[in-house]
């Protein structure tokens, strides 16, 4: 468990790192009120939460990709994990989760962030969770590979890397391999799981997240 003075530590480096490349994330208002008014509290407390950017966002078949259990839709394109961090509350801690799967990094080394910095956020985005719930179980979701932003993709494997290290001994911190799952023979990503844009992904490459996910329910 964090100390506060690491917390502190680490919030500090999170603001010095971050102004670098600030986003206001009150762009994301709308999105999140949206996503309470879809969810309301009150009729979701300890249910499973998905969060994070715009893949998540985009998976229509959440819900019935698994329907033993309550699960909410907390995505919002175009984030990054200092915006999660922003709305922890809203998206995360009001629903005092069971389990909460998130999904960010890949939109932060998209926007030029180094794995340091991005696993500073995590660390911040863990502790804020584990503190208000100790015993919510955190599933780190692994930045997809994409066609569309292949050319990063040693700082993808980097980043995945470390994240999945950070994982290793804590009873309550996970792991989902993405990254392999969606990876063709030539070791490149599959052409046919991705929508026009070779980034965001059609049913195809939602039915592979849904596979390894369960593993995890």
């Amino acid at each position: 468990m964090m100390t506060k003075n690491n917390f502190f530590l680490i919030s500090l480096l999170l603001f010095t790192c971050s102004s670098v490349f600030a986003q206001n994330p009150e762009r994301f208002k709308d999105q999140v009120a949206k996503i309470n008014k879809d969810y309301p509290v009150k009729d979701n407390l300890n249910s499973i939460v998905f969060t994070g950017s715009s893949t998540i966002r985009m998976w229509k078949s959440l819900q019935k990709d698994f329907p033993e259990h309550n699960v909410i839709n907390g995505g919002f394109g175009g984030s990054q994990a200092s915006d999660l961090n922003f709305y922890i509350n809203e998206l995360i801690l009001d629903y005092k989760p069971t389990k909460v799967f998130i999904y960010e990094g890949d939109n932060d080394l998209s926007a030029g962030k180094t794995v340091e910095d991005i696993l500073v956020t995590f660390d911040l985005i863990i502790s804020k969770i584990h503190e208000a719930l100790p015993e919510t179980e955190i599933i780190l979701i692994s930045p997809k590979p994409s066609v569309a932003r292949w050319e990063l993709a040693d700082q993808y494997l980097d980043l995945n890397k470390k994240l999945k290290k950070s994982t290793k001994g804590k009873k309550y911190l996970k792991y989902a391999d993405l990254w392999k799952p969606m990876l063709a023979k030539d070791k490149e990503p599959m052409k046919d799981i991705f929508l026009k844009d070779n980034l965001h992904m059609n049913e195809k490459g939602y039915a592979i997240w849904a596979k390894t996910i369960k593993r995890f329910l």
